[in-house]
């Protein structure tokens, strides 16, 4: 009987650990709730809170903490709920044994949670959410006219700048205390980060839209426009802080739609784009500098690949981070990462998984070290369709960027494997309304230069930026467009290149080729009236000098 007695205090205890621990008899609660959240315990998952996690994970586990861990009683092999476990570890928190619950006791916590979560109480919780409130404001401001980047500069004041149509412009400014919190509570409202924010660090995190910033307590959202945020903090000389941040919007291709000709391709572009997606095997690189469009140019033909065979192959894309959606694809992130080294780890290890899960086509956000690189042309050797993006200053010099990383010749000189090598630039457009012929200032040296370059049919047919309306904002631009120079190279070229006899690559490319360069397709839009004089010799240098290559 004493041994039947025994037996029973052990199955007890086994079912309730925190009683084997105190030796009483654990007192029963007089609900479900007060068991969960008596003396004040926090339910640590909850929206809003500290520890951040998406809400398909978070519908089948809850945390409290002090390290009551329940898990649907239906999702107890989950990925998620595995995945889950690790991060709690990784973050040291208590986690005890789980207990597995119904969907509908879960969901009952959630709810009970939500509502009686703790507001804020001192002035410190009352300064972030201030601080987070002027962060969503400068980002919203920032997204209605679609800024690409928005850069705070805090030293004996704050400055803040936009990026607007490639262009910087000063928008607000503010004292040094004001900086210091802003950039602060930029940091601590990122879903992915650093462990902690350093001042005199380089450190890099990211934002998403679709999350509540994190301490907010679930009410603070980006503008529903807004993807996402990656934000990059640097110290610079003299004590300062400069914080730049992407804003990534999910608005810019509503429909799903892969059509080129809305970025500015004319039909040249497009018939040359058409023939590197029917090539179903070999690697296609898309270069040009940070915001250049690279990531758009890629997206829109990732989708446009899709559509046209009728979404019946594995298209995996592998991304550090994932920046715009792609349907139909399986979009692989790179997560848990802090420092670049681990970073480009964690990238190789993702992009050795996508070559071992049946693709067809493998997209890599960007080749930035010599192991991505090997492996994308693996890929590419192995029989699957490659795409990535690259910062190079132009087409040609793709194979010298790639060769300078490290990769074998022999790879780039391979016309079976290097099928597109692309680069591009983003033009702001003319306004319309408000545009001037360049008649208009016929003394001014870059017209001159343009009379030299193209004669009297040049001076006729282009024109310059105007004094802006009401059209445009007053700016004399309406948005941008993208420009590129593409080259499908064959075995003549690559060999060329390789041997670093570029003047003549070039020749061939455009002569035998029929290839057209960055600056002859400017030039045609400048002719055609969509971009200026000015905005031509911004990126392709003065119209009568001949190109560098």
């Amino acid at each position: 009987m004493a041994d039947e007695e025994e037996n029973n205090v052990a199955e007890e205890e086994e079912k309730n650990p925190n009683l084997a621990e105190s030796g009483e008899e654990e007192k029963k609660p007089q609900n479900l709730f007060e068991g969960y959240f008596g003396n004040g315990n926090r339910l640590l998952t909850l929206p809003g809170s500290s520890l951040v996690i998406n809400d398909d994970t978070r519908r089948l586990v809850a945390l409290f903490s002090d390290g009551q861990y329940l898990v649907s009683e239906t999702h107890k092999f989950d990925g998620r709920v595995l995945s889950f476990e690790v991060l709690a570890r990784k973050k040291k928190l208590n986690l005890l044994k789980p207990k597995y619950v119904s969907q509908n006791e879960l969901n009952a916590i959630y709810a009970y949670g939500e509502r009686n979560q703790t507001v804020v109480e001192n002035d410190s919780d009352l300064d972030q959410l201030q601080m987070q409130k002027d962060f969503v404001n400068v980002v919203a401001r920032a997204a209605s006219q679609k800024v690409s980047d928005i850069h705070i500069v805090v030293a004996d004041s704050t400055q803040i700048m936009f990026r607007v149509n490639g262009m910087m412009q000063t928008e607000m400014e503010y004292n040094k205390e004001w900086g210091e919190s802003f950039v602060r509570a930029a940091f601590a409202s990122a879903d992915i980060s650093d462990a902690n924010y350093a001042q005199n660090e380089f450190q890099g995190a990211q934002k998403l839209g679709s999350t509540p910033l994190r301490g907010s307590k679930g009410k603070l959202m980006l503008p529903h426009n807004v993807l996402a945020i990656r934000l990059q903090f640097n110290p610079i000389a003299f004590g300062s802080q400069y914080l730049v941040m992407r804003l990534l919007y999910a608005d810019d291709n509503p429909d799903g739609s892969g059509d080129l000709s809305a970025l500015g391709f004319g039909e040249y572009e497009e018939n040359l784009f058409y023939r590197l997606r029917a090539v179903p095997v070999g690697l296609n690189i898309i270069a040009g500098p940070t915001g250049s469009g690279k990531s758009t140019t890629l997206q829109r033909n990732m989708i446009k690949l899709l559509q046209e065979k009728n979404y019946e192959l594995n298209l995996l894309t592998v991304e550090d981070p994932p920046e715009y959606p792609i349907p139909g694809a399986r979009q692989m992130p790179v997560t848990n990462a802090n420092t670049e080294e681990e970073k480009a780890e964690q990238f190789t290890k993702a992009l050795s998984a996508a070559l071992r899960s049946d693709p067809d086509v493998i997209m890599v956000g960007e080749i930035r070290a010599l192991a991505a690189a090997q492996l994308t042309f693996q890929g590419a050797l192995s029989g699957h369709g490659m795409w990535s993006t690259l910062h190079a200053n132009s087409a040609p010099a793709i194979l010298m960027r790639l060769r300078d990383m490290g990769v074998e010749p022999f790879k780039l000189v391979d016309p079976e494997l290097m099928k597109g090598l692309i680069s591009q630039r983003l033009f702001r457009k003319l306004c319309p309304h408000c545009r001037m012929s360049v008649k208009e200032k016929l003394n001014d040296p870059s017209v001159q230069r343009l009379r030299v370059a193209l004669g009297d049919f040049g001076v006729e047919n282009t024109f310059v930026r105007g004094p802006g309306c009401k059209y445009c904002d007053n700016r004399g631009v309406k948005g941008r467009m993208s420009v590129p120079e593409i080259i499908l190279p064959d075995a003549m070229f690559l060999e060329l290149m390789i041997k670093g006899e570029t003047r003549k690559a070039i020749d061939y490319w455009t002569s035998d080729l029929n290839g057209r360069t960055l600056k002859e397709a400017a030039i045609e839009r400048m002719l055609k009236g969509y971009i200026d004089l000015d905005e031509v010799e911004r990126w392709c240098g003065l119209l009568d000098q001949r190109p560098a290559y």
